[in-house]
């Protein structure tokens, strides 16, 4: 469990530079070049020798994997980018929180074999009904209004969430670090290409909000990574989910200062009752 919750703590830390660079980084993609520079880094770091050319089992699909991970991690962002502009910051982030959520935890279901007991599917369905309730204002949600713009966001944040899982079950632990490595090394050289086409001008403050924001989404990569191997997807991935926005909605709170409505204290008392249904669901069954 201590995984998951450095993983959670780091998410929360990418939240909180996220927000703080709107005030400083102009140039976002160029920020985010800097970020998956600063993660191949780390990772270069962890992984030890790299074993290219020579017979290892494993390498490849570390390779493979990586690689798919790293461009649906630019993809799941330049996707949320353009669903903000054409339907707004409410639906799209609604889209993109629940594909985090039910896409791993279908596939883990369907394909992995991972069981829910009663307490467990409890707590999924909350943890669900609380990210609507957070996301969703009243009427926003009209007839029609889920473009496929946002439900191509859903299933692409989804299935990148999942690549984790993914090769937590298919791939070699041992080079856990080698995946990690190609995963931000195929983000970082898509999102250089995305700031080179933009030709905005590059700025200290965009490389150094890039720095801070790197070294937590490392980290938390990392440590889920670990934590699936620890605890199934259908209890991880919920918690991880549930605990960032919760966390993350009480930093704001005390440190920006911002407003929770009645509607979203209703959605954090939920996302508690989530975290323990799910955790209950751990020890009984």
């Amino acid at each position: 469990m201590l995984f998951l919750v450095l993983a959670i703590v780091c998410s929360v830390l990418i939240s909180v530079g996220m927000r703080v660079s709107e005030r400083y980084s102009k140039n976002t993609m160029a920020m985010f070049a800097a970020n998956y520079a600063v993660c191949l880094m780390l990772s270069r770091g962890f992984m030890g020798r790299i074993h290219l050319f020579e017979a290892q089992a494993g390498i490849g699909a570390a390779i493979g994997m990586g690689l798919v991970s790293g461009v649906l991690y630019l993809v799941s962002f330049m996707l949320l980018q353009k669903n903000i502009h054409e339907s707004g910051v409410v639906l799209s982030s609604a889209s993109m929180k629940l594909g985090a959520v039910l896409i791993p935890v279908i596939v883990s279901l369907i394909f992995f074999h991972e069981n829910m007991n009663g307490w467990q599917t409890a707590g999924v369905i909350t943890a669900v009904a609380a990210i609507l309730m957070i996301h969703l204002e009243k009427d926003s949600f009209r007839a029609g209004e889920m473009k496929a713009g946002l439900l191509l966001l859903l299933l692409c944040s989804g299935i990148t969430d999942t690549m984790a899982n993914l090769y937590d079950k298919m791939g070699e632990a041992a080079l856990r670090d080698h995946y990690l490595f190609f995963t931000f090394l195929a983000a970082l050289v898509l999102a250089l290409a995305a700031a080179l086409r933009s030709r905005q001008k590059l700025r200290a403050a965009d490389l150094i909000c890039g720095l801070l924001i790197g070294i937590p989404n490392y980290f938390s990569s990392r440590f889920l990574l670990l934590a699936l191997g620890e605890i199934p997807a259908v209890v991880a991935y919920p918690v991880f989910s549930a605990g960032t926005i919760i966390m993350v909605a009480l930093i704001g709170l005390a440190v920006f200062h911002e407003r929770l409505s009645p509607r979203k204290a209703c959605a954090m008392a939920l996302i508690l009752a989530a975290l323990g249904l799910l955790n209950a669901g751990r020890f009984v069954g």
